[in-house]
């Protein structure tokens, strides 16, 4: 089993679009397809994202950090959202992936989550991070 995230990114048309459907609506579709994965047995997490215009991006593309409001000036993609699913292999991903209740115009791009064995394991860092995963349950 691996783990991969599935990142869903909106344009501006489809976020548009997916405001003007009654939140009831959205409730029941995204709840059906969360149901689906549950009763699979391969849903780890899946948060959705709020407003773009609620966030910030802080921009390092300078010496010192700029922070901004809103996204970013000339958006073509938005982040909205992602599921994270443990399954046992990208071609299982993207089969769920496609089952995604999106909007026209959206996209979900797929990235493998890479675990802890696959780095040294003899790095002070590691070893740190594998004790704060073991203190919380997370390993």
């Amino acid at each position: 089993m691996a783990k991969y995230m599935l990142i869903l990114r909106g344009t501006d048309e489809s976020v548009a679009k997916m405001m003007e459907t009654p939140f009831e609506e959205m409730l029941e579709t995204m709840g059906r397809f969360n149901d689906e994965l549950i009763k699979a047995g391969v849903l780890v997490a899946a948060e959705g994202l709020d407003d773009p215009r609620e966030g910030v991006v802080v921009d390092f593309g300078g010496e010192t950090p700029v922070v901004t409001d809103g996204p970013y000036g000339e958006t073509k993609e938005l982040f909205g959202g992602f599921y994270l699913l443990d399954v046992a292999s990208k071609e299982e991903a993207v089969e769920w992936a496609r089952r995604i209740p999106a909007m026209t115009g959206s996209k979900c791009e797929i990235r493998r989550v890479p675990t802890i064995d696959e780095f040294p394991q003899d790095n002070e860092w590691i070893i740190k991070e594998r004790a704060w995963r073991e203190r919380t349950g997370q390993l």
